[in-house]
């Protein structure tokens, strides 16, 4: 029985293991198209000799190893939020232990700072892997160089439509293809390593050293191409809910990270092994030169469908960060379809969809080709590696508590290590490093307005609302009573909602049962559905309701509300009537913040969707009532 059991286990785990491959590895898969070449043709072109082969070889394999491989792979992992990774769901965890803290802030503002960031990589990773893909096609045939960005765009267009479909169907198809994707990187690299087994030195991390030792300067720019290797590595982290931490390990260390690694030391041999003109020829795209000449068009197809799954992943990924984003209140609410009625998580958000998709066109056409926008490429990537270092930093201190002795030197290691990528990625902000930076600009300051304008808000609305129990004493005797059950969704845990105080003010009815209603969002991924709901009575035929979700559930309030017993008589939709409050903001004499920033806050909420989207109300049982607030 253990044994079987054991059997069961182990099968479950690599089906995991399998599918992480095609969905979670496509961005950093799809590095050895382009990072490689970059650090010698690239914005700081470097002479192609061993000295530099090597040295750029074995600076890609020691940062895969101290940055995917033991920063997030194996540290970072661990800093899981109830099974779930990335920054925001890394801000949550550490925010229960130290948010209440004096530099408790600090940590929010660099998760937020983070998902900035990480809107700038989302656009820029679909038309660097698409474009450098499809540009493989110029190397079969120069004839076809025209072609390669229309191409490229129809392909790119062709993405962002397939996305309110769900990815489900064609989810099916990424493993297979992903895996086969991988195993050609291993076979073209280990071919030229045969031929030239030289390459293999590159893994003294001295010929890293030597490398910096001889050009110094140009050794610290290249790093600002190499990073290119390690992209995706956050991708890691995010994905970990959907995979487990152990499959995806055994992803990484088992199959991805040998491929890969395999398939650049190949790159560093073949073209140590190649005549000056030769080489010069081929260090234009080394990716494809691997392949004989008869198989480079099936190894284009096979890296343009690679690509493709890898933007895929990152645009999907960029649904489930806005949608963690509007839960904890950073973003305000959008119109959310759900792609699958079983799996939850699968999820198309209109305006990011045509927003990227508007984005990455504008990147293809202003760029022109992969080479440019790689280097808009790192800053992004870095930027964010770097805020995870300072999160870990954090945890590692103030959460695991981890003696100093030990602590400290594995948080410098990487401090250095990602601050030296980063400061090597600020030198291109001329050549298209400020195109991601001004992403996160504009996003960052978006995020930090809805967040602050919410706060202000509240507390405006707060500091004029009535004590629910007062009011349900006073309520009943100056208001006539009409059958039937109404609810007022309220944004605050206390108080009378406006829309209540406003329906006895104009329209002087109650219904027998009054409900005020809070929908809670909680620091971690999930709510257990035994602790879903929370009643109280407060008399009168006046309840308070509080619904406890967590930042990756869906805020199904009707269904919520199926499941409540202790409220009276069990809730009839047809007996229901939803009453929201809308708001309109106006100046106060004393601003709670820039007036430039207030109007912003005020265009997102008129353009947020209405509660009765968000929170799935069936259309026909919804009344809105305004009201003004000053901020």
């Amino acid at each position: 029985m253990g044994a079987a059991q054991g059997e069961e286990r182990t099968s479950a785990k690599l089906k995991l293991a399998a599918g992480a491959i095609g969905i979670v590895f496509g961005d950093i898969g799809t590095s050895p198209i382009y990072a490689f070449r970059e650090t010698f043709v690239g914005p700081h072109p470097l002479a192609i000799d061993d000295t530099h082969i090597l040295g750029v070889v074995s600076l890609i394999f020691w940062s895969m190893t101290l940055v995917v491989s033991i920063q997030y792979v194996t540290l970072l992992m661990r800093a899981d939020n109830n099974g779930q990774g990335g920054t925001l769901a890394l801000v949550a965890l550490i925010s229960r232990y130290i948010g209440k803290s004096s530099y408790g802030w600090l940590t929010v503002l660099l998760g937020v700072f983070a998902t900035a960031l990480f809107y700038g990589d989302s656009m820029i990773t679909p038309a660097v892997s698409v474009l450098s893909s499809v540009e493989g096609l110029a190397v079969v045939d120069r004839r076809m160089e025209g072609l390669v960005i229309p191409i490229a765009l129809v392909l790119l267009i062709a993405l962002f439509l397939l996305q309110k479909r769900g990815t489900e169907k064609v989810g099916a198809l990424f493993a297979p293809v992903m895996i086969l994707y991988f195993t050609v990187l291993a076979v073209l690299g280990i071919i030229h390593i045969v031929q030239m087994p030289e390459i293999l030195f590159a893994l003294n991390p001295w010929y890293a050293v030597q490398f910096f030792v001889v050009d110094k300067w140009l050794a610290f720019l290249a790093l600002g191409s190499v990073v290119l290797a390690v992209t995706g590595s956050e991708a890691l982290y995010s994905d970990m809910g959907h995979f487990g931490r152990g499959p995806m390990r055994l992803s990484w260390f088992g199959f991805v990270m040998p491929c890969l690694l395999i398939n650049y030391f190949g790159q560093g041999a073949m073209i140590i092994g190649m005549g000056d003109a030769s080489a010069a020829e081929a260090i234009e795209n080394p990716f494809f030169f691997l392949a004989p000449e008869y198989l480079r068009l099936p190894l284009v197809l096979l890296a343009t469908a690679a690509t493709f799954i890898a933007s895929q992943a990152v645009i999907t990924g960029a649904f489930s960060v806005t949608h963690q984003a509007i839960q904890l209140g950073f973003i305000p609410r959008l119109s959310i379809l759900h792609t699958n009625d079983e799996h939850h998580g699968q999820i198309y958000i209109p305006l990011i969809n045509w927003v990227l998709c508007f984005s990455v066109i504008l990147l293809v056409l202003f760029f022109g080709n992969s080479s440019n926008l790689a280097s808009a490429y790192g800053i992004a990537v870095t930027g964010a590696m770097l805020i995870d270092t300072c999160l870990l930093a954090v945890l590692l201190m103030a959460v695991w508590r981890w003696k100093w002795w030990y602590g400290l030197p594995a948080v410098l290691v990487f401090f250095v290590v990602d601050g030296v990528y980063f400061a090597a990625n600020l030198t291109k902000v001329a050549d298209g490093g400020w195109f991601p930076l001004l992403i996160g600009a504009i996003a960052f300051t978006l995020l930090t307005t809805w967040a602050k304008g919410r706060r202000l808000m509240r507390e405006r609305m707060t500091e004029v609302s009535l004590p629910l129990d007062i009011f349900a004493k006073s309520a009943r005797n100056s208001a006539a009573t009409v059958p039937g059950t109404a609810i007022f969704m309220n944004s605050g845990t206390s108080g009378t909602p406006s829309a209540l105080l406003h329906n006895i003010k104009h329209n002087k009815v109650l219904h027998e049962r009054v409900v005020v209603l809070t929908v809670q969002i909680a620091d971690v991924p999930y709510v257990d559905a035994s602790q879903r709901v929370e009643c109280k009575e407060v008399g009168d035929g006046f309840y308070k309701v509080k619904l406890h979700y967590g930042f990756m559930e869906e805020t199904d309030v009707p269904d919520a509300l199926k499941t409540i017993g202790t409220c009276g008589a069990p809730f009839e939709m047809m007996q229901t009537s939803f009453f929201l409050s809308r708001q309109t903001l106006l100046s106060a004499e004393k601003p709670g913040m820039a007036v430039w920033r207030e109007k912003i806050f005020a265009w997102m909420m008129r353009n947020a969707a209405t509660p009765m989207e968000f929170f799935r109300l069936p259309t026909n049982r919804v009344v809105e009532l305004g009201s003004q607030v000053e901020i």
